[in-house]
């Protein structure tokens, strides 16, 4: 089983036009769009997965730098996510309106402005 990155997608590229179009170098077991999780709209890259390795070198070969659904797409294997062992979220921090030390303000004891 190989999955590929699928990068530089149009934004009318559904799952459907992206299996439909990959199917051809082989079986595709998957084909995602990923989406963004407010708008629900496409973020232009997505994931193919093959039940084979040749099909999808087939597909890297033959699709990477084409174009695909009117937009000229990157095509390579995709990179296992490595575990996160740190246990905490990865985020760029708190709530900050007016500096601070992040947190709501700085933390309760934070400054507000002019009401404290």
């Amino acid at each position: 089983m190989s999955k590929l990155f699928v990068g530089g997608l149009s934004w009318h590229t559904t799952d459907q036009s992206l299996h439909d179009g990959f199917s051809q170098f082989g079986t595709v077991e998957e084909a995602i769009v990923v989406k963004d999780r407010d708008t629900n709209r496409s973020r232009g890259f997505g994931f193919v997965r093959f039940s084979s390795e040749a099909d999808a070198d087939a597909a890297v070969a033959q699709l990477n730098n084409t174009e695909f659904d009117g937009r000229v797409i990157r095509v390579d294997k995709a990179s296992e996510r490595t575990s996160r062992n740190d246990g905490g979220f990865q985020g760029r921090g708190g709530y900050n309106q007016r500096g601070g030390g992040g947190g709501y303000g700085g933390g309760y004891g934070g400054s507000y402005g002019p009401y404290l």
